[in-house]
């Protein structure tokens, strides 16, 4: 085969993707364009009409066309490598135990609800249940586009500050959990891995699927030594598709760290690595004693925490977005 035909294919390959991006911005806006020439036309005979039904109407249709313009808007702040990916999100529980564990599960909550809402898939991958409740760490893959530009701003410490449901004296507690999100890579991105560099191993799974995964050793966890990098997976019920899905975990986080390493001080896809605790966190949510969701990066403030709880990250992502840039 003749040299630089891989460089050459992939170089193809991503020409097309990148005109494919560009094609598909145009016809959504030309879309929006004419949503908004329509809405604007019948509202200007219900108006002479007096037809108070088809005025709602066109309402409703312009508070859609208006979220998605928010959304075209977000889309068109993303020129990270791989923003168009699907992405890997891990959550741990900080130290805290039961605590932290239960935050770590209302996380892991509003990530899905947001991944709904947005109409993302996600697979649970890896689940460590807490000790009493919630969860100890977890990993998902959401699948969607531009999955990995909307949440790498997700990336660092989030707090909890609330009254414990767990302590009887009702007293306030502040809990920590980490995110880490990765993008998932295509084929065409080439990681070398030595297969002397790993510890490949077998177990039960622990989490749902039914008695043929809690009876096989169908979970698989790998561990690449140089790095001490550990992933594991064990939602599917083939040891052989967890063993896939683990190396495709494994090949992103290597990946990421190969980036860390060729630019220490942009951190382009890793971010700054903290400790679980306090002065380190990237966004504080404060439910008692008054109501407040606040980054401290962008210093964007939302008093529905509910409603943040609940999956409406899309201030806080466009938020961070800007100050990016």
């Amino acid at each position: 085969m003749a040299p630089g035909f891989w460089d050459d294919a992939a170089a193809a390959r991503k020409i097309q993707m990148e005109r494919g991006r560009i094609q598909e911005a145009i016809t959504s806006w030309e879309a929006c364009s004419q949503i908004w020439e329509d809405a604007s036309l019948l509202l200007e005979m219900a108006l002479e009409e007096g037809d108070e039904a088809t005025v709602r109407e066109v309402t409703e249709t312009l508070e859609k066309l208006e979220a998605r313009v928010d959304e075209f808007e977000l889309e068109c702040m993303f020129s990270g490598e791989h923003d168009e990916n699907n992405v890997l999100l891990t959550i741990h529980a900080g130290a805290g135990g039961t605590e932290a564990q239960d935050w770590a599960d209302m996380l892991l909550r509003m990530y899905l609800r947001w991944i709904e809402e947005k109409g993302f898939s996600a697979d649970v991958l890896d689940y460590q249940p807490g000790d009493e409740a919630g969860v100890k760490g977890v990993t998902i893959l959401i699948k969607g586009h531009y999955a990995y530009g909307y949440l790498r701003s997700e990336m660092g410490i989030h707090r909890l500050v609330r009254i414990s449901p767990f302590d009887a004296g009702g007293r306030r507690h502040t809990s920590f959990a980490s995110v880490f999100v990765f993008p998932e890579l295509d084929d065409a991105i080439d990681i070398d891995i030595n297969e002397k560099d790993l510890r490949i191993d077998t177990y039960r799974a622990s989490g749902a699927g039914g008695q043929h995964v809690n009876k096989t050793s169908s979970a698989v966890r790998i561990t690449h030594l140089p790095t001490g990098i550990v992933v594991q997976c064990q939602n599917e019920r083939s040891q052989h598709r967890n063993k896939d899905m683990a190396f495709k975990m494994l090949r992103a986080r290597l990946y990421d760290r190969e980036k860390e390493l060729q630019a220490k001080e942009q951190q382009d896809l890793q971010g700054e690595k903290k400790e679980i605790g306090w002065g380190s966190q990237i966004r504080s949510y404060v439910l008692q004693p008054y109501r407040m969701v606040k980054d401290h990066r962008t210093s964007c403030e939302i008093g529905n925490v509910d409603s943040v709880l609940d999956g409406n990250l899309d201030p806080f992502i466009k938020a961070y977005l800007l100050w990016q840039r």
